[in-house]
């Protein structure tokens, strides 16, 4: 009896440090989530509509943030999107830890600078929106290694260089909008099909 007594309490102390560790873990990711957001928001240098000054706080969850969507079941953040909002500025590094990232906006918008090479990270994107912005730089070649990517939107802002190769492999690309840049070269075939 004595050691039926001791199993079940042995059992709830470890459900218990489990449920409490897991908490952490929660906690901790959107920490992660929150640090990253909070690092865009300081290279934002103009929010004329003050969206991102009155809402963006260490005080509110992140979930609850204007222009973000938390996924139910991880509590991380699947979407930003900070379309049309008129706000200036460049995209912080730190965006590339947004792990469970989906669907990224930024269009419509006066961003400018390259973009940074740590959003390759992003290996979730879905859809990514750049378009009608001033961001300049090479288009990078890492969009087309995202593979679940399904719509790019880069048109209207000032990439220049060559086209990237589109790998014939991305089966998952259905629209593409690279109009109204500064790129160079023939439009890979692969694009035809995705612009027809």
């Amino acid at each position: 009896m004595e050691n039926s007594a001791f199993f079940r309490f042995f059992a709830l102390l470890l459900l218990h440090c489990f449920m409490a560790s897991l908490a952490v873990a929660v906690r901790t990711n959107i920490t992660t989530d929150q640090s990253a957001l909070l690092a865009l928001q300081a290279n934002i240098t103009d929010d004329p509509h003050k969206f991102l000054a009155t809402n963006w706080s260490s005080s509110i969850s992140v979930c609850n943030w204007i222009g973000i969507t938390c996924g139910p079941k991880h509590l991380r953040v699947t979407a930003l999107n900070l379309s049309h909002m008129g706000l200036t500025g460049t995209i912080a590094p730190h965006v590339g830890n947004l792990s469970f990232l989906s669907h990224l906006s930024f269009e419509n918008n006066s961003f400018h600078g390259s973009l940074p090479n740590e959003l390759a990270s992003l290996r979730r994107l879905q859809v990514v929106s750049f378009g009608s912005n001033s961001f300049s730089g090479v288009l990078p070649s890492w969009f087309w290694f995202f593979p679940k990517l399904r719509e790019l939107y880069a048109n209207n802002n000032r990439f220049n260089g060559t086209i990237p190769v589109i790998p014939y492999t991305i089966s998952s690309l259905q629209i593409i909008h690279l109009r109204q840049n500064i790129l160079s070269g023939s439009m890979p075939f692969i694009i035809y099909h995705f612009l027809s």
